[in-house]
């Protein structure tokens, strides 16, 4: 296979080849069947890199969300100051609204440097996270086509993925012909994004209701995608995407939010499955067939 262009730098590239690398190492020393050694890798991964990333981000959310009720006080005490210098010099409406903004974001800024939280630390997960996703998926194209080299190692490694699948999937360099795993795939992408919005307590706002639901349109339209492309690239995606629902629910757990020492907070349940399972019950009408049973 012939590459050109951004393909072909990303196939090269120094972390591609260091994850191609460590894979094969993986698959060597373990002496497990390719597709066990992709849902462990994945497995691997996303326990080392994603969760404690994760917990970071909700203990910097958790603090941003407490530092709000400290600046309620902050924001009454300003606003007598301003109202008062309006009265005592003269100040004009427009002069009193910008010193007053001023004084806000410096008061804010002061908060978030005392507890070491700004709110850009919060995005380092996104920031790790999709590259990762990005190098594992070209790493395993790699492995299926040969690439970079095609070398003799590298069509070793292709004979044993060729025979290295399970079930219904014996090629793992070939798509799923079942249609399978990709479905798999976009339904659990869905509930991540489901059991994730349904855990947000309150009212979700506008930003918010469009990233939810432009979530949802990009996990059906990678169903088709996950058809297309290798099946040990779709099973990195699902194995993925299944551990995310792991990873939503156990964040939701108190007992394991304390242990990681996040802050607690007024909008964290107590009993979050508890909470999860009603919303689920709720969505799916169950909730009003239950009464209407018990009342016959």
């Amino acid at each position: 296979m012939v590459m050109t262009g951004i393909w072909k730098k990303l196939s090269e590239c120094p972390p591609v080849e260091f994850v191609q690398n460590s894979l094969i190492s993986l698959h060597s020393s373990t002496g497990l069947p390719w597709w066990a050694t992709i849902v462990l890798a994945t497995v691997m991964t996303r326990s080392i890199v994603t969760i404690p990333l994760s917990c970071y981000q909700v203990y910097i959310t958790a603090k941003l969300h407490n530092l709000k009720y400290e600046m309620e006080d902050i924001v009454k005490e300003l606003k007598k100051e301003t109202n008062l210098a309006v009265r005592q010099f003269k100040w004009t409406e427009d002069y009193a609204r910008s010193v007053y903004n001023r004084s806000l974001n410096t008061q804010w800024n002061k908060l978030i440097v005392r507890d070491n939280c700004h709110p850009m630390k919060g995005a380092i997960l996104v920031i790790v996270q999709i590259p990762l996703w990005v190098i594992l998926s070209i790493t395993l194209r790699n492995l299926c086509y040969m690439l970079p080299h095609g070398d003799t190692a590298a069509q070793i490694t292709y004979l044993e993925m060729a025979v290295g699948g399970f079930a219904w999937i014996s090629n793992l360099t070939y798509p799923d012909p079942t249609f399978i795993l990709p479905v798999l795939y976009g339904l659990s992408n869905l509930a991540v994004i489901e059991i994730h919005h349904m855990l947000k307590v309150g009212e979700h706002n506008k930003t918010q209701k469009y990233v939810t639901n432009f979530m949802r349109c990009l996990s059906i339209a990678l169903v088709p995608v996950a058809a297309y492309i290798p099946s040990c690239i779709t099973l990195y995606w699902t194995t993925s995407s299944l551990f995310g629902i792991f990873q939503n629910l156990l964040l939701a757990c108190p007992k394991f939010r304390r242990l990681m020492r996040i802050p607690k907070t007024d909008v964290e349940l107590e009993h979050p499955y508890t909470y999860l399972f009603e919303k689920i019950r709720s969505r799916l009408g169950l909730q009003k067939e239950l009464e209407r049973m018990k009342k016959l």
